[in-house]
């Protein structure tokens, strides 16, 4: 079945065009115009990714996107006019998979949606069953992840990331290699994507974030996940 897509945004004619682009690459959409229709919707309705305006009336788009991540690890898409830096970093720390400015191009948009299914989608990497490292356990079966005996809630994207690095344990990746094998899409110029969901992974999986034990800079280089104790 093809997946369900939740567009929110107070632009009508945007909202109407991108229905419609989305309709005619096979998903299935809902609309809402207003934070408030769209956390009605959230709430009775499963989605395979949410498509979320930073700037909406009633309930904005940063708190929105923190309650749908407290609820659910669905897929986040934020869209903002602003080019501030800040709004991305904050949309990034409120749980958003990814981020883009407008106006962007729709085929853009379009290829965002289809990296962020694909990741999301994954259940495994080398094979399936659990992956073990340390005192991190990640279930690639029903993408679960406990830290020293206790479960994790992981947004979509921070699982990806951490199924990555922990697939390939010892192995450093540069920025620009992440973006491109997680994100699966040219990123160039906003490697702080990364630096924003490694930040995250370890406030939750490390048992002192500032001093990690897993997952580890090589600096000047890049991050890799460390499975010695």
């Amino acid at each position: 079945m093809s997946a369900k897509v939740l567009i929110v945004d107070d632009e009508r004619i945007l909202v109407k065009g991108l229905a419609k682009s989305l309709n005619n690459e096979g998903y299935r959409t809902e609309v809402a115009f207003d934070g408030e229709s769209a956390r009605e919707k959230v709430r009775k309705t499963e989605f395979d990714l949410i498509i979320l305006d930073i700037m909406l009336p009633g309930v904005d788009g940063l708190t929105l996107c923190r309650e749908i991540r407290a609820l659910s690890g669905v897929p986040i898409i934020m869209l903002t006019a602003r080019g501030d830096d800040i709004d991305k970093i904050i949309g990034l720390e409120m749980g958003a998979d990814d981020y883009l400015a407008k106006p962007f191009n729709v085929r853009e948009l379009l290829a965002r949606i289809k990296a962020v299914l694909r990741r999301s989608s994954q259940e495994s990497v080398k094979g399936t069953g659990q992956i073990v490292c340390g005192g991190i356990v990640i279930d690639t079966l029903r993408r679960k992840v406990k830290a020293e005996g206790k479960e994790i809630d992981l947004t979509g994207k921070e699982f990806e990331l951490l199924l990555y690095l922990a697939g390939m344990s010892g192995r450093i990746f540069t920025r620009d290699q992440l973006l491109k094998n997680i994100w699966g899409y040219d990123y160039i110029g906003e490697d702080r994507t990364v630096d924003v969901h490694i930040r995250r992974l370890r406030e939750k999986i490390e048992p002192e974030p500032g001093k990690p034990r897993y997952i580890l800079t090589k600096w000047g280089v890049g991050y890799f996940f460390n499975e010695e104790d």
